[in-house]
């Protein structure tokens, strides 16, 4: 059974010299853009300071993209690290998802330990829950960027909406990565391959954010809500999909059998249902 989306490369385009831009470069751009207009603006709506608010995205943004590079390498490519280590040093290089986020919760604790330390306590989940509300709004454009560059391949299957292999192109892919892995033994004959297709994990989170995140914020913002219930809401949401996606994962370190990026979501999981059962997760303010 054929994968119903066709295999496409990476699309770019060369500007000059040794520059190109690639469509992953682009999107995740326009994801940070987004994002931050957005976040601003719905500061003003919820009458925050926007000052406060840039100031506060420019340590987030910074942090999510240093510790999802440090994430990424030292988590997943121990042993990369240990033959080279100025890999560590190569920030335009292996990012995590989780690691960025992570990483944004980072910079929002190094903004109100130096900056903001001011700002009562109270504001300061006002200003956290308008960036959790945001987020799988960016998140979305962010793995779109992910799906055109297909960098988190999975498995093989016959999932209707896995990326197909009937090109030799998408064949030589995937071939890769189960190399890589160690696993090329677990690959059918070509034949056979060509009729399946592979679980494209930035595709189907894309799909997943898009069509039931987004959906569920906009109608949860339909109400007022107390400070700190976006901040709750994204983790219950979120990291489900994608603790159960990481099983799809081919060659990614694993430890007692998950992913780090699972053993982060889980702890990050727990604290969440643990405050929504201690504040009783009201839902009106």
């Amino acid at each position: 059974m054929k994968g119903m989306i066709p295999y496409f490369p990476q699309p770019e385009i060369h500007l000059f010299g040794p520059v190109t831009l690639h469509a992953f470069g682009a999107l995740v751009a326009l994801a940070v853009i987004a994002g931050w207009l957005m976040t601003v603006s719905r500061c003003r709506r919820k009458g925050l300071d926007p000052t406060v608010c840039e100031d506060l995205l420019t340590y987030v943004i910074l942090a999510g993209f240093f510790v999802a590079h440090l994430y990424s390498v030292l988590a997943y490519f121990p042993e990369q690290v240990l033959r080279d280590p100025l890999l560590l040093l190569k920030f335009w290089e292996d990012i995590s998802s989780f690691g960025g986020i992570v990483g944004g919760v980072f910079g929002l604790w190094l903004y109100f330990r130096l900056t903001g330390k001011r700002i009562p306590a109270f504001d300061r989940m006002r200003y956290l829950d308008v960036i959790a509300y945001v987020f799988p709004f960016a998140w979305a454009i962010g793995r779109l960027g992910c799906t055109v560059a297909h960098d988190h391949p999975g498995t093989i299957t016959t999932f209707p909406l896995g990326i197909s292999l009937a090109t030799p192109q998408a064949r030589a892919y995937i071939t890769y990565f189960y190399g890589a892995a160690g696993r090329l033994a677990e690959l059918p004959d070509a034949a056979t391959l060509s009729k399946m297709a592979f679980n494209d994990l930035g595709w189907y989170e894309f799909l997943y954010t898009l069509l039931v995140m987004v959906p569920v914020f906009l109608a949860l913002d339909r109400k007022e809500r107390k400070p700190g219930f976006f901040v709750i809401a994204f983790p219950l949401l979120y990291v489900p999909a994608r603790f159960l996606l990481d099983f799809l994962r081919i060659s990614d370190a694993r430890y007692a059998g998950l992913t780090p990026a699972q053993y982060a979501g889980a702890a990050v999981f727990l604290v969440a249902l643990y405050f929504a059962v201690r504040g009783g997760f009201r839902l009106e303010k």
